[in-house]
C-alpha cells in the first residue's frame, strides 16, 4: 500500500535541508518513490558524518511507496551505525499506515510531531 497522491500533481520530490547547531532538519515534500529514492538517500546520507542528529519531516509528502520506506530504513541504519540520532516527524496518516504494515512504526513513533 502506498500513500495516494493528494493533488494529482506531477511526480517530484523536493528536499529542504537546514542546520541548527548539531541538528540537521530535512523537510520532504512531494513523492518519495523508487524514482526519487537514490537521490534522496545520497543527499541525506552525506549529512550523517557531520551532524549529531537528523530530523526528517515527512509532513508534506503526497505519495510514498515501499522504496521510500526502504530509503528511510536504510538511512536510519546508516545514522545509527554512525552514532547519529535519526528521527521522523510529522508522519501523515498514510505514512504511519505504511510503517505500521511493515512493523516499523514502533521504531519511528517516539519522535512525534516537530514544532518549529
Amino acid at each position: 500500500m502506498a500513500v495516494r497522491p493528494i493533488d494529482g500533481a506531477a511526480p517530484e520530490l523536493k528536499v529542504k535541508i537546514d542546520t541548527e547547531g548539531d541538528t540537521t532538519f530535512v523537510e520532504c515534500s512531494g513523492w518519495l518513490t523508487a524514482e526519487f529514492t537514490p537521490t534522496f538517500k545520497t543527499n541525506v546520507k552525506r549529512l550523517i558524518p557531520s551532524t549529531k542528529k537528523i530530523v526528517i519531516d515527512l509532513g508534506h509528502l503526497t505519495y510514498m511507496d515501499s522504496s521510500g520506506v526502504g530509503a528511510v530504513v536504510s538511512l536510519y541504519v546508516s545514522a545509527k551505525s554512525a552514532r547519529c540520532d535519526f528521527k521522523l516527524v510529522n508522519l501523515n496518516k498514510y505514512v504511519r499506515e505504511l510503517l505500521g504494515m511493515a512493523q516499523l512504526l514502533s521504531v519511528f513513533e517516539p519522535a512525534g510531531p516537530y514544532l518549529a
